[in-house]
């Protein structure tokens, strides 16, 4: 890949191409992630309906966050974070849909991305203090990097709960620093969301014991190059985050040049190297997460890259 000069693209180059394409893909298709009209009447379906817009805001409060994008990237960062609220009717359907099932935790893990970068919904907001003292959430049933994220939810939305961070991180697969080549297909997005948890999103770099860190910095490059060569882009973005995630991120340009060569012209960032399905609007639901997924890679890369020579 090189620039309009001819010279090769740098990696924070790249990184921030690949974003900002993904962003301008996002806006321009975002009405095609509405919610249908019988969303109030499956409030039980969050996968469905309600994950999609909370992973859109997620991104975006990360461009918001970070402040690494153009005046324009920000605008349309602010834009998506607008649509999503707008379609969870500024929060009452988190709030319904918490009142609903007070066990769920889905509505805090979304309000958290809302929260973030300004929004607020008092009403629950209180629901979520009130539910969070209680003994039922505090033993409630969940995975571990389901539990880790949580607690970084509450503590990313000013959501009084306690967390030993130790424990929670040693609970996870990863947390057992395991054999490396017993990585499968899920077990990966565990291990990512693991370390996007417990550094907040590379807000945190330091929030993993150094043997894990070591651990990462040993094998996340080998775990790169086996999904890179088999064309599983999503994985490979959320890697990619990953590494942004750690203390000195390696950040390579081979990655970057992998990913940035699967992005489609329009910005749309596919999941793996399959053919596009001819619907406009299927495939904007097949290949919507990577495409979020390639911003936040985007946008944390060129945080952490900072001042760093590039190459």
């Amino acid at each position: 890949m090189s620039t309009s000069t001819g010279a090769p693209a740098t990696r924070r180059q790249i990184a921030h191409q690949v974003a900002t394409r993904a962003i301008g893909w996002l806006h321009t298709n975002r009405s095609r992630g509405s919610l249908p009209p019988e969303s109030r009447e499956v409030l039980a379906d969050p996968d469905g309906f309600y994950k999609p817009l909370g992973e859109l805001a997620l991104a975006a409060s990360l461009v918001l966050r970070e402040g690494m994008a153009s005046s324009g990237e920000q605008q349309s960062a602010r834009d998506l974070l607008d649509f999503a609220w707008g379609q969870l009717a500024s929060g009452d359907l988190l709030y319904e849909r918490q009142m609903r099932f007070p066990m769920m935790t889905d509505p805090l893990e979304m309000y958290t991305h809302f929260a973030r970068v300004g929004y607020r919904h008092d009403r629950l907001h209180g629901l979520l203090r009130h539910l969070g003292s209680m003994a039922s959430h505090r033993g409630a049933e969940m995975i571990p990097n389901r539990r880790m994220a949580v607690a970084n939810a509450a503590r990313v939305a000013g959501i009084e709960r306690q967390a030993d961070w130790t424990s929670l991180i040693e609970a996870t697969w990863l947390g057992h620093t395991p054999e490396p080549w017993m990585i499968d297909w899920m077990t990966a997005y565990c291990m990512t969301h693991t370390v996007f948890h417990a550094t907040d999103w590379g807000a945190e770099p330091h929030g993993l014991p150094p043997r894990i860190r070591d651990y990462l910095i040993d094998w996340l490059p080998v775990w790169m190059d086996a999904w890179a060569e088999i064309e599983e882009w999503d994985l490979l973005a959320e890697l990619i985050i990953v590494d942004a995630c750690l203390p000195q991120p390696r950040c390579e340009a081979e990655y970057w040049e992998r990913l940035a060569a699967a992005q489609h012209a329009d910005g749309l960032v596919p999941r793996d190297g399959q053919p596009l399905d001819e619907d406009p609007d299927q495939a904007f639901l097949d290949n919507r997460h990577t495409s979020i997924v390639a911003i936040v890679a985007g946008t944390l890369a060129l945080s952490r890259l900072g001042d760093t020579v590039d190459v």
